[in-house]
C-alpha cells in the first residue's frame, strides 16, 4: 500500500504504543527490497508493538520511487513518501510530524545497526525516557568500521561534549526513536535538514532536560556508502558553532509517555 503515513491506528488506553519506523533514502533502489524484506520479517517476529514502516525518498533519480512503490503492494504495513527536495533531516522532519504513532524512530537503509536492538530502543520510550539512541561509542558496542570513520566519530563526539557539557554518547548513529510528543516539542526548532539534523535534535534535547536513553549496538559499516565525510563535517562544525555562539532553542519538555499494558 501507499496510503500517507500518519495511517496506523491511534493507541487506546490499554494498548501497546503505537511505532512508525521511517527509512529515509536516496537511490537505494538495489538495497531497499532486501532490506524491507529483512525488517518486516524482523518487526512481525519481535515486536509486539503495532508498527508501520515508512519509505521515505529524498528526490531520488534512479528507480526508487518504483521499487518502494511494488514494496508497498508486496508487503502490508509499508508506505512511501516522495520528497522532492533532498535532506536525512528533511526527511525525517517530514515524517515525524506527519506521523500519528505514539514512537517515531528511524534507521539507515542499509541496516548497519543489528536489529534485535531496535525493540531495546522501543523498551526504552516505552519505561519513559523521551529519546532512545543506539551507541556504537559505548565500551559495551561492537562495531566494525575503518580506523578513519571511528576516529572521526569519536573526535567528532568529544568536539561536541566539550562544547556543550551535555555527555552525548553517540550523535550521529542511525538508529533513534522517541516519542511523537518529542519530536513534536523539538523538530520544529530544527534548522538543519540534512546530516546535522541528528546532532541539533540531540543538543535541544539534552541542555533542555529531555530523558536521553542509550543503547549499546552491534554495527557494521557499510563500504559502500556515498556519505562525503569532509563535507558532512564540515557541516557539523558549522552547525555546532551555530548553536554555541546562536543559542540553543527554548523548548517544553512534554509528559514521559504512558505505560503499555
Amino acid at each position: 500500500m501507499s496510503a500517507n503515513p500518519g495511517d496506523i491506528p491511534t493507541r487506546k488506553p490499554g494498548e501497546p504504543a503505537t511505532v512508525d519506523i521511517t527509512i529515509p533514502v536516496y537511490n537505494e533502489e538495489e538495497a531497499l527490497p532486501r532490506t524491507i524484506a529483512t525488517l518486516t520479517e524482523f518487526l512481525r517476529d519481535n515486536l509486539s508493538n503495532p508498527w508501520q514502516i515508512v519509505i521515505a525518498d529524498n528526490a531520488s533519480n534512479d528507480n526508487t520511487r518504483s521499487v518502494s512503490e511494488k514494496l508497498c503492494e508486496q508487503y502490508s504495513g509499508v508506505n512511501y513518501r516522495h520528497l522532492a527536495q533532498k535532506g536525512r533531516g528533511r526527511a525525517l522532519r517530514t515524517s515525524w510530524l506527519d506521523s500519528r504513532a505514539d514512537i517515531v524512530s528511524y534507521m539507515d537503509a542499509d541496516l548497519s545497526t543489528d536489529l534485535p536492538h531496535f525493540p531495546q530502543l522501543i523498551q526504552a520510550i516505552e519505561s519513559g525516557s523521551h529519546i532512545a539512541i543506539g551507541s556504537r561509542l559505548s565500551k559495551e558496542s561492537q562495531v566494525s568500521r575503518g580506523f578513519k570513520r571511528e576516529f572521526i566519530s569519536r573526535s567528532y563526539n568529544r568536539l561536541i561534549n566539550s562544547m556543550f557539557f551535555i555527555g552525548l554518547p553517540d550523535a550521529q548513529c542511525g538508529f533513534k526513536a522517541l516519542t511523537r510528543s518529542t519530536a513534536e516539542a523539538i523538530v520544529p526548532n530544527i534548522k538543519n535538514n540534512n546530516w546535522f539534523f541528528d546532532t541539533e535534535l540531540l543538543i535541544i534535547a539534552a541542555k533542555r532536560g529531555f530523558s536521553i536513553a542509550s543503547v549499546p549496538v552491534k554495527w557494521d559499516d557499510d563500504p559502500t556508502s556515498t556519505v562525503n565525510v569532509m563535507g558532512t563535517a564540515m557541516e557539523d562544525v558549522k552547525g555546532l558553532l551555530r548553536l554555541r555562539f546562536g543559542g540553543v532553542p527554548r523548548v517544553e519538555r512534554p509528559a514521559p509517555p504512558a505505560p503499555g499494558p
